[in-house]
């Protein structure tokens, strides 16, 4: 069985999380939920029937160092939705949320990752975000921004998130390990 970490930043889609837990599973995929603090919050109120539908804990906070893994080791990374903020802690190596930690870790473990930012036309104007987009390219993440993943839409216009696009991906990866 495949494992799916599946990391979700404070952005709306991270609302619409249990429906893709379950897409993922449908395909046979063992998910373990991991969250900004932030989109925690957001989700508070579900966060025990999240853990109910993974069969994990849902993390936020890394964990103490004399504590066990509570999770097995992941395949293939989903982060996604991404924010502008949390892409670019990740591209400049700043860990101290849990996801961004896991995922710059994945990097030098060779664990493929896969992120779709969710951000409006006005956040993608700041050069820190191009330039982190291209940073973590070439640190062989499959970042899904632009054509064939998310198009930036205008500040407070709504406009679903491809997480179909997403799911794709990984698939993608999943049926290429032996």
């Amino acid at each position: 069985m495949t494992t799916l970490y599946l990391f979700g930043a404070a952005a709306p889609p991270v609302l619409e999380i249990s429906g893709v837990i379950e897409r993922a599973q449908s395909r046979g995929w063992d998910v373990c939920l991991g969250l900004t603090p932030t989109a925690a919050r957001w989700l508070e109120s579900d966060l025990l029937a999240l853990e109910e539908l993974t069969r994990h804990p849902v993390r936020s906070e890394y964990k103490m160092p004399c504590e066990p893994d509570a999770w097995p080791s992941a395949d293939v990374i989903l982060f996604a939705p991404a924010t502008f903020n949390s892409v670019n802690h990740w591209a400049l190596g700043l860990t101290d949320r849990f996801v961004i930690g896991v995922v710059a870790e994945a990097v030098g473990k060779r664990i493929p990752v896969v992120a779709m930012p969710c951000l409006n036309a006005a956040y993608v104007q700041h050069r820190a975000f191009g330039r982190s987009v291209a940073e973590l390219r070439e640190m062989g993440v499959t970042v899904l921004y632009g054509e064939g993943g998310f198009v930036p839409n205008r500040p407070g216009d709504k406009v679903p998130f491809p997480w179909h696009l997403a799911l794709a991906a990984v698939e993608s990866i999943v049926s290429r390990r032996p």
